[in-house]
């Protein structure tokens, strides 16, 4: 505010005795009222120029130097002063009053602090009353302004001024209750600026200076008291732990100037105030024991605030009284406090939510239920906010599934369930609010769901459906929330339930997603048709992905559902098409079909069919292309070439064997993709050959002849096997050298065997003849692979008397020439091979079957009893003695005798024969005396039979 000019009458006359100052200062005074008029016409809108402060503090410093001055000038330089301090106060004022920048402000406190200074230059003037402190005030006000602009190195340098002015008074002597406020306050603002610089100690040294400087004034106890009240409360808002016991220390003394305050009080309404300030304070300690967890003496803090004159009921003093009764255990008188907010109605919904947090933080679960019940009863009796209602929700849910999260789960479900709370979020109003709550409710529900506690989660999905409005706008969220209750229901095994929520989620939204929701509940169901249908229905969602078909087959095969995993994998192949790419390439997808198809029997010609696509998709699209290059595709290749080869091979011991060669000529394709050099030609040649030995099986098999079609076929298998084959050296024992490709000795007598067969529909002999041999002459050749061929080749339709004759023979001096000859063979060979002779020979040449039983009889010679089959050796001289009956009926003697010769021969070396040789004896003795012995020469009659 403006200061008033001087107007006593001695001073009025000094100052015209002074209108002319003396000389050397005239300058230096016109210098410094000139910028003072400069200052007084400056508009509030225009900024000060730096100029001003800078002119008068040069004149100001210049003016200085002429100290002591007359009381003429002391009186000019005087109202020079208040010039200059009024015209600052016009601007400030004008510059509030217009809302204008603060960013002069700086300049204006400039001006002041000079006007200050003029002030303190002058020093006493006469006829002045108590100058010292006029110019105290000036310092202090300048120092106020500073301190508003946080120059507090500023401000400390007008104070202590001013203290040095004013200190130099006694203070008995002063009575003007202005002075008295001015050296309190001069007092206060020194400590708040020592408060503002960290100098804590001096600002506390200075407020119990200033407790001299109260007179006993009310007025100067509550301000001194609002000043340590405001220091107290800057130190609780520091979170250091120390600062709590600087706080309570400055409440205390804040607490004590009040108490104080009221016996000097003389009227109600300092008393009334006086009172209002103790009881804000009491709470205020009461809040700092609190935070020290001092809780019995909160306890007793607001019983005495209750037990005052008027009865304090602030808000606060329930909710520091449950936290303390909660911090002493007695949660009794914690929920006593905690329900006494819900019939008093003066409590604000921020203090009852913040107390219903507390008590629930630290009683648990066991407080849920009061938490709820507390709730609802303030429902009852006042407004109660939907903010409210989040809060406490939340509060009890917790942030994660915890201990005893299913008990709060249950309570919070009953809470937002009762419509009185539902009622809270109606309306555009609490649409935010509306929103927290269904995002409360719907991530606590998905923390159960991931706990697998599908019951709690199904339960809170339920409820937070309560808080999506049914409007178009909604209606996605809605059907996301009836497909998460699907998903909770489909956790429980209610499929029942699940069905009916995903109905009503395809009604609101029918996407892909409820799509698959229903294909998992036929599932579980076990409807094969419904899930097989349902997969149809999927692909007609306008946001379907492939990607939802492998899911489809993932789930199949985890139940179980077979079928269903193929005719998902199936529906996703029609998806491929060149040009177009999928996350999972058809190869891998072919790979699965036949994976799933193979780990049930039966079902061996559908994953044929899938091969042969394989087959099929490799040729069109190129190896490369469809099983990949590098080590992927190499695998690719093997896995289909070792599959195909094993399910031939089941097919094959099972005698499917139309499978079987199917199987094994894909083997042979798939092998022939590899790389691998040796072994796939190897693998080639075998699935080539083990191809014809199906085909031939299966003829025989179905008793039918193989059309010519399927007969070249083979041969062009045979073709590429045998090219395969001659630089082919065999495993086993006959193994030498460094192969080119190895097989197994077993294989290659399957390929002679099929050869031999195919080519004897084409009669192709000499080359049948010529297999043979060349199997004979290498090294997978054994004696009982020769004999199989030899039988072959000595009946049925395939007969070929060479080829016979060679394999037999070459297998008779196979086995004679091992050192444990099996005589057992090579009786059956030797009988073949007679066999064999007489259909080939006939009547044409009796000396090659002839010359078949003398070798048999000179490989009985010296065999021991019994080594020689018996009844083979029986059947030997029978037979031989037999072939006699048709010479002797002839009359060919020599041709009988000889006959007759061997089979007694061959008798003589056969147990068991002892009779048979009698009669032949007796039979013989009576041919020669009939004939003649055999060198007697001469004519003789014809033996009549």
């Amino acid at each position: 505010m403006r200061i008033a000019e001087i107007s006593t009458p001695e001073l009025r006359q000094s100052h015209n005795n002074s209108r002319s100052p003396s000389q050397p200062h005239h300058h230096l005074i016109s210098q410094i009222e000139s910028s003072i008029k400069q200052t007084e016409s400056l508009s509030p809108e225009n900024l000060i120029p730096d100029s001003i402060s800078g002119d008068l503090r040069r004149g100001l410093t210049q003016l200085s130097h002429h100290a002591p001055f007359p009381n003429s000038l002391k009186l000019a330089i005087w109202k020079l002063s208040y010039r200059l301090w009024n015209a600052c106060v016009d601007l400030s004022n004008t510059a509030s009053l217009r809302s204008l920048p603060s960013s002069k402000a700086e300049e204006r406190a400039k001006l002041r602090h000079i006007a200050a200074d003029l002030l303190f230059l002058a020093a006493d003037v006469t006829g002045v009353p108590s100058p010292e402190i006029k110019s105290a005030s000036f310092y202090h006000k300048t120092g106020v302004k500073w301190h508003e602009l946080r120059k507090f190195d500023l401000a400390s340098s007008c104070f202590e001024r001013a203290t040095d002015l004013v200190s130099k008074m006694e203070i008995g002597s002063i009575s003007d209750a202005g002075e008295k406020k001015l050296l309190l306050d001069l007092s206060i603002a020194r400590s708040r600026t020592a408060w503002e610089v960290s100098d804590r100690n001096l600002a506390v040294a200075l407020l119990n200076r200033a407790k001299g400087l109260l007179f006993g004034s009310p007025e100067h106890f509550k301000t001194l008291a609002n000043q340590y009240s405001l220091f107290g409360k800057s130190a609780l808002a520091n979170s250091e732990s120390s600062s709590l016991g600087e706080a309570l220390k400055l409440m205390n003394e804040a607490l004590e100037l009040y108490e104080k305050g009221l016996r000097v009080a003389r009227t109600r309404e300092e008393t009334a105030d006086l009172k209002a300030s103790r009881s804000k304070t009491l709470r205020f300690i009461s809040a700092v024991h609190l935070q020290m967890n001092e809780f019995e003496s909160v306890i007793k803090c607001v019983r005495v605030l209750r037990e005052g004159d008027a009865g304090d009921q602030h808000p606060s003093l329930p909710v520091m009284a449950m936290k303390a009764w909660l911090g002493l255990g007695k949660y009794g008188e914690a929920e006593k406090e905690l329900r006494g907010m819900v019939v008093n109605n003066g409590i604000p919904e921020g203090a009852w939510v913040s107390a219903v947090e507390a008590y629930f933080e630290s009683a648990g679960t066991a407080g849920a239920e009061t938490a709820k019940g507390v709730f609802l009863g303030l429902l009852g009796r006042c407004h109660v906010s939907a903010s409210a209602a989040v809060r406490v929700s939340h509060r009890v849910l917790g942030e994660s599934c915890s201990e005893g999260s299913k008990v709060r789960a249950k309570v919070v479900s009953e809470l937002v369930s009762d419509n009185r709370v539902v009622a809270l979020f109606s309306g555009e109003a609490v649409a935010k609010q509306r929103t927290a709550m269904h995002s409360v409710l719907w991530n606590c529900a998905a923390d159960h769901f991931r706990m697998k506690d599908y019951v709690t989660s199904a339960d809170l999905f339920e409820k937070a459906m309560l808080y999506i409005p049914f409007d178009i706008e909604n209606r996605i969220l809605r059907a996301k929330g009836f497909r998460v209750l699907c998903l909770c229901h489909l956790g429980l095994s209610h499929l029942d339930q699940a069905q009916e929520y995903i109905n009503e989620a395809e009604k609101l939204e029918p996407n892909i997603a409820s799509a698959f929701l229903k294909y998992k509940i036929y599932l579980q169901k076990k409807d094969q048709d419904g899930a097989i249908s349902q997969i149809q229905a999927m692909t007609t969602c306008l946001d379907f992905t492939p990607d939802f078909l492998s899911l489809a087959a993932h789930e199949a095969v985890a139940c179980r559902a077979l079928s269903i995993a193929v005719a998902a994998l199936s529906s996703l192949l029609n998806f491929y098409a060149p040009g177009k790419s999928l996350p999972t390439s058809e190869v891998v997808v072919l790979r699965t079909l036949v994976t799933i198809l193979t780990q049930e029997p039966g079902n061996e010609l559908e994953a044929l069919r899938f091969v042969k696509r394989v087959h099929n998709r490799a040729s069109e699209l190129g190896p490369n292309c469809f099983f990949g290059t590098g080590e992927v595709g190499r695998r690719e290749r093997n896995w289909f070439a070792v599959t195909s080869w094993n399910l031939g091979t089941k097919a094959g011991t099972e005698k499917n064997y139309d499978l079987c060669a199917e199987f094994y000529r894909l083997a042979s394709e798939f092998y022939t993709l590899l790389v691998d050099g040796n072994i796939g030609a190897n693998m080639v040649c075998k699935a080539l050959i083990l191809t014809v030995s199906a085909i031939i099986a299966s003829e025989n098999q179905k008793k039918i002849t193989l059309p010519e079609s399927e007969v070249k076929q083979a041969v062009q298998l045979l073709d590429k096997a045998g090219k395969i084959l001659k630089s082919t050296t065999f495993t086993g024992n006959q193994v030498s050298g460094d192969p080119v490709t190895t097989i197994e000795p077993d294989i290659y007598f399957i390929y002679t065997f099929c050869a031999y067969d195919i080519h004897g529909r084409l009669n192709a002999s000499a080359l049948q003849l010529q297999l043979v041999k060349t199997f004979a002459s290498s090294k997978a050749s054994n004696p009982k692979f020769l004999l199989q061929i030899g039988l072959t080749a000595s009946q049925g339709p395939q007969f070929n008397h060479e080829v016979a004759t060679y394999a037999l023979n070459e297998c008779l001096s196979a086995f004679l020439s091992s050192s444990s000859p099996d005589y057992q063979n090579v009786a059956l060979i030797v009988r073949k091979l007679i066999a064999v002779t007489s259909i080939h020979k006939g009547d044409t040449d009796d000396d090659a079957v002839y010359n078949m039983y003398r070798q048999a009889y000179r490989i009985m010679v010296g065999l021991k009893d019994s080594e020689y089959p018996i009844e083979e050796g029986k059947w030997l001289a029978m037979t031989a003695w037999n072939r006699a009956s048709v010479p002797v009926r002839l009359g060919q003697i020599d041709a009988a005798r000889k006959w007759m010769d061997v089979g007694m021969q061959l008798a003589k070396h056969v147990n068991g024969m002892e009779t048979y040789r009698a009669c032949m004896e007796d039979f013989i003795n009576g041919f020669e005396k009939k004939f003649g012995a055999p060198n007697d020469g001469g004519n003789k009659p014809k033996l009549a039979i």
